[in-house]
């Protein structure tokens, strides 16, 4: 059982049960789907505990992935995860080089502009085909370009914050 939550990164959902046997559909978060499979132990949420749960086997499956739990061996077990979703502790994730930052480290951060006005807080980062977008809400929304040197002037993880060139009219 795991008492401290808040270092948790959210990595999937199972979604499905898949045959006879206990297998579930998994939505994976990751890019791409089955690095789902690098991060053991997973944990899942289950009456207000997040726990550990061992993956017997996974694969992909068509477009999608799906796997075997430890104790979910048949449909009727395996049902009873279905909707719930999978999590790792953070430190599973690999060490990123200087100036490389999880979206996961982002949310939450203050956003000030160059005139050391407060846009509010990244509750999002979205992925889009030319760059990432932090969504950015305080009185008003902010959809600000991830474009380091350019829109991201500087990020300090410790001080949870991030200045930005951006007009607070905007």
């Amino acid at each position: 059982m795991l008492k401290d939550n808040k270092k948790l990164i959210i990595v999937g959902k199972l979604v499905g049960v898949f045959g006879i046997k206990g297998w579930l559909k998994v939505i994976s978060y990751t890019d791409p789907i089955d690095n789902i499979f690098n991060y053991k132990p997973w944990l899942i949420n289950q009456q207000d505990q997040w726990v550990e749960i061992p993956m017997l086997q996974g694969k992909r499956h068509g477009k999608g992935i799906i796997v075997q739990l430890k104790g979910y061996d048949n449909p009727e077990m395996a049902r009873t995860l279905v909707g719930i979703e999978i999590a790792i502790n953070n430190e599973q994730l690999p060490k990123l080089a200087k100036d490389e930052y999880y979206w996961t480290d982002l949310q939450g951060l203050t956003v000030i502009n160059q005139a050391n006005i407060t846009l509010g807080h990244v509750i999002e980062v979205l992925a889009t085909g030319a760059n990432d977008v932090l969504i950015v809400q305080g009185e008003k929304r902010h959809l600000i370009p991830f474009l380091p040197e350019r829109t991201i002037l500087s990020i300090d993880l410790k001080k949870q914050l991030i200045s930005v060139d951006w007009d607070a009219d905007f």
